[in-house]
Order: C-alpha cells, then sequence, then structure tokens
C-alpha cells in the first residue's frame, strides 16, 4: 500500500478516537508509526513531539510532521486533512443531535465521563513520551525538575522547556 494511503488510513481512524485533542492519541500514534510501521525510533518521535511543541499553533502539528517525515510536504499535507476532515464531520453531525437533546439524562452522564476519560488518554501520552526522552538517569532528572517547576512554580512553561532544553543540550 503506498504511503500517502497508509497515513490517511492511520490518521483518519485516530481521528475519530481524539478525545479532548490529539495529545489523547499519541500512545496510538507512537505505538502504530515505532512499533507497528517503523516509520521512525522512539527517539525520533519525541523529537518530533517537542518540536510541534514549541511551535506556535495547535497541538496536531506533531501529526503533520510524522507525515512529513514518511513522505514529505505531501505525507504532512495527508495527514493534516485525514486528522481534521473525519473528526470534523462528526462534530457537525453529533453537535446538532447534542444540542437536540440538551436536556436528556444520557447526555449530561456522558459529559460528566468524558472529563476522566480525557484526563487518562492525556496522562497516557505523557506516559509514552516520557519513556521515549528519558534515556538516561540524568535526562529523567530534567523531566522530573520540569514536572516539578510546573507544578510548584508559577513560571512560564516555556522557561521550563528552555531550561530543560539548555541541560539536555549540555548532558547530551
Amino acid at each position: 500500500m503506498a504511503p500517502l494511503v497508509q497515513i490517511a488510513l492511520l490518521f483518519g481512524k485516530l481521528s475519530l478516537l481524539a478525545v479532548g485533542g490529539v495529545n489523547s492519541t499519541l500512545p496510538a500514534i507512537e505505538r502504530e508509526v515505532v512499533d507497528g510501521r517503523h516509520w521512525m525510533t522512539a527517539r525520533a518521535f519525541a523529537q518530533i513531539f517537542a518540536i510541534a511543541q514549541s511551535a506556535p499553533g495547535p497541538n496536531m502539528l506533531v501529526v503533520v510532521l510524522v507525515g512529513q517525515k514518511v513522505a514529505g510536504v505531501a505525507g504532512g499535507v495527508v495527514a493534516a486533512l485525514a486528522m481534521l476532515l473525519p473528526a470534523g464531520v462528526l462534530v457537525v453531525v453529533a453537535s446538532g443531535l447534542w444540542e437536540r437533546f440538551r436536556a436528556a439524562r444520557w447526555r449530561r452522564v456522558l459529559q460528566a465521563a468524558i472529563l476522566p476519560i480525557t484526563a487518562g488518554l492525556v496522562l497516557a501520552a505523557a506516559a509514552v513520551l516520557v519513556e521515549a526522552a528519558d534515556t538516561s538517569f540524568v535526562l529523567a532528572a530534567v523531566t522530573a525538575a520540569a514536572t516539578w517547576a510546573n507544578l510548584r512554580t508559577k513560571w512560564h512553561p516555556l522557561w521550563v522547556l528552555a531550561g530543560g532544553t539548555v541541560v539536555g543540550l549540555l548532558v547530551w
């Protein structure tokens, strides 16, 4: 199967699972592109994710960068469209139904259930990225320090990212 078709099928399927955004599907993306299809290493995936997160714009930039790494600019475009279109069409259809049944009990129950599910998916994504990025004790310590700084201080996350980058460059 052609790489562009593989990219379209993969990200089309994942777009329908991206509850809470692309970051909730990161474990599945990583599993597919690293372990399943061998398009890149875990380290390369973590680097692509870091680049996508540091660039301005939506979280789905990681999808574009994965597609671009696999099949060039066309791969990036196909990955972006495949991630946006299926979920976008579903949102348009579902939002009409969601509004129509706004007073239904099942809607309130579903709405309450989505929050912890999304939080769990985002935590799973973080675990995958930490595992791929922390290849030594020093890098694990950098991750722990950055996590601590983000949770316990009022420092802007970009300063924490810059500090982690400097330490990573010095020890790498």
